[in-house]
């Protein structure tokens, strides 16, 4: 059976119709309910007669965060879990803190793409695109760097003080994983063959990896 060209164009017009978007909210706000028990792909909208100022509020990020930690980094999040006013508005930010050598180490955003501003001291950044290409820079006090959504990246203070920057976030929860702590903390456990093969190692160092992670 042969299908018309007519045809064809009407079915492409129409997939292309179906899938557009309004890329603006709907309406002035739809703070998230996070008490709502149904699920969808961000959250319910709150009765707006129960909004309040503070759903658009978030004091968090004028305290430096704790980094003594294995990592001499700590990050302290706003996004929508602490604004609720954030909800279906694409946006959020993060503050984070780096001791002297620390580093917030390799990892993704599955859902963003991230703007860092270095507010004090000096950081090497850097991020691996789907080639395996490293692109870093050392940044300086009030430098920007882009890091591509879902590309691995990292930060670490180079600096003889403490460190501080600033990130926002192209979405209310962008999500965050951690190379090592997927592979090597994730619960139940990987396989120690797979992660020896991956990682050209053997078993037994995959263990000694394992339990720093415990």
């Amino acid at each position: 059976m042969t299908l018309s060209i007519s045809f064809l164009a009407h079915v492409t017009l129409t997939f292309s119709y179906v899938m557009a978007a309004d890329s603006d909210p709907l309406q002035d706000f739809c703070v998230a309910d996070k008490e709502s028990m149904v699920k969808v792909n961000g959250f319910v909208c709150k009765d707006p007669k129960d909004v309040s100022a503070e759903d658009f509020f978030f004091g968090g990020l004028g305290q430096a965060g704790n980094t003594d930690n294995a990592v001499g980094s700590n990050v302290t999040m706003a996004n929508v879990m602490q604004i609720p006013g954030l909800n279906t508005f694409g946006i959020s930010l993060v503050r984070i803190d780096y001791a002297v050598g620390g580093i917030n180490p390799p990892h993704t955003h599955p859902r963003a793409t991230e703007v860092l501003v270095l507010l004090e001291g000096q950081l090497l950044v850097g991020f691996i695109d789907t080639t395996n290409k490293f692109f870093s820079k050392t940044l300086e006090k009030g430098d920007v760097f882009v890091f591509p959504k879902a590309l691995v990246h990292f930060q670490q203070n180079v600096g003889h003080e403490n460190a501080v920057a600033i990130s926002a976030l192209s979405s209310q929860l962008p999500g965050v994983q951690t190379i090592a702590n997927s592979l090597f903390a994730a619960d139940p456990p990987l396989p120690d063959s797979v992660l020896a093969k991956a990682f050209r190692i053997t078993q037994a160092v995959v263990d000694y990896i394992q339990k720093k992670f415990a």
